[in-house]
């Protein structure tokens, strides 16, 4: 593969996220529950995560956000520095132009931190309350992401297809930095997400990494993306691959388990009862079962920096991990897991300390060393000291 295709990434500039479809169970009250997805997301802007993404639903009644955007300007008006993207943007449920519109005001408004991921819509029911086929669903998504494309790049765009029409269409308002923002698409098991990202020299966001298939997926889907880039005179960069898994720490396993009593429950029921595509679509099951195929950590940072060397293995690196933001433990056990992770998960796979370890082992390492140094210049300064004062008593 050329150089050209791809870009590496080091371990040490790992980000991490969050990916909050979100899933709130329904014996809350809904307005309550964005809320705590406000204050979730301030929260990791001040612990200093790097991005969190946002999805969008219009069924099932746990995934409660219809338009991520909206979402997104509230949350960059209470957050200082964390990127905020639509995880994902369903472009079929849109007319491109008005996409590309939105997309620009909120690039503004964020002053740059606003990202945006698009997929083909995930759950059919939503689909089918606005009569799309299914099967135009991919296709219309590629439709749309290639004039929302040109449109951000300044072009002029007249087009007729079977769902929408654009005639010398151009945006008033061009991008913040008078370049696109950040885009990504969606990647599962299946290439179409990879080759959309490779055409167009996109990120790619694999929110099925967790599963045994969309795990087995990652590098051939890396490989598709960057095989296509190079046949379209792109160029991808591994800092634009994002994993989204499932992650619950506290200081025990036990602990961490227990934990999951307040909620996994209700989330199992919606998963297994009303969605669609079911837990094993990313990778979700009972919870032992999740630990034992290291579908999900849930466990202590060690269990989370394992998992994080397994996704570097597997894809050859990768630029951020988000955690599916999920509601299984209560508010307080989920701040402090997304604590923990800052805390003791990130910096040990980074080897954020190993400069400040060395220095200790050295240190301790030479200790006597130093010590006596220091007592002989002190014991040298008062013999000095007594000289100087001897001197002075002889002179008078």
């Amino acid at each position: 593969m050329s150089v050209r295709a791809t870009r590496a990434v080091t371990r040490a500039g790992l980000r991490c996220g969050i990916f909050l479809p979100p899933f709130h169970p329904l014996d809350e009250d809904p307005t309550l529950c964005l809320e705590r997805d406000f204050a979730l997301i301030a929260h990791l802007d001040r612990l200093g995560y790097d991005e969190a993404w946002i999805g969008e639903h219009h069924s099932g009644g746990f995934e409660i956000i219809g338009s991520p955007e909206l979402f997104i300007a509230a949350a960059a008006e209470r957050t200082q520095r964390i990127a905020l993207g639509t995880g994902v943007m369903s472009l079929p449920y849109h007319h491109p132009f008005m996409a590309a519109a939105r997309i620009a005001q909120l690039d503004h408004q964020t002053r740059g931190r606003a990202m945006f991921g698009f997929g083909p819509g995930l759950l059919n029911s939503d689909a089918q309350m606005l009569g799309i086929k299914a099967e135009t669903q991919r296709d219309r998504m590629g439709e749309a992401l290639d004039a929302i494309i040109r449109l951000l790049d300044g072009e002029t765009v007249t087009r007729t297809s079977d769902w929408f029409e654009m005639h010398d269409a151009r945006l008033q308002l061009g991008p913040y930095k008078g370049r696109r923002p950040h885009l990504a698409t969606t990647s599962t098991v299946t290439p179409n997400g990879a080759v959309l990202a490779g055409r167009h020299g996109l990120g790619m966001l694999c929110v099925a990494a967790a599963s045994r298939e969309g795990y087995s997926a990652l590098d051939t889907n890396w490989a598709i993306a960057c095989e296509t880039a190079e046949a379209a005179g792109q160029t991808m960069d591994r800092a634009g691959l994002r994993l989204m898994a499932p992650f619950h720490i506290a200081e025990s396993r036990e602990q961490a388990i227990a934990d999951l009593r307040w909620g996994f429950d209700k989330w199992s029921a919606y998963a297994h009862q009303i969605s669609p595509l079911g837990p094993a679509a990313i990778g979700l099951g009972p919870v032992e079962e999740m630990i034992a195929a290291q579908s999900a950590v849930i466990g202590t940072p060690d269990d989370a920096v394992a998992q994080l060397e397994r996704y570097w293995d597997k894809t050859g690196g990768f630029g951020s991990i988000l955690i599916l933001a999920q509601n299984w433990a209560d508010p307080a056990a989920t701040l402090r897991s997304f604590d923990l992770f800052a805390r003791h998960v990130m910096p040990r796979f980074a080897g954020r300390n190993e400069p400040r370890q060395a220095s200790y082992d050295w240190l301790g390492a030479n200790r006597d060393e130093f010590s006596g140094a220091m007592a002989n210049a002190s014991q040298r300064a008062i013999e000095e000291h007594a000289r100087r004062e001897a001197s002075r008593a002889t002179e008078s």
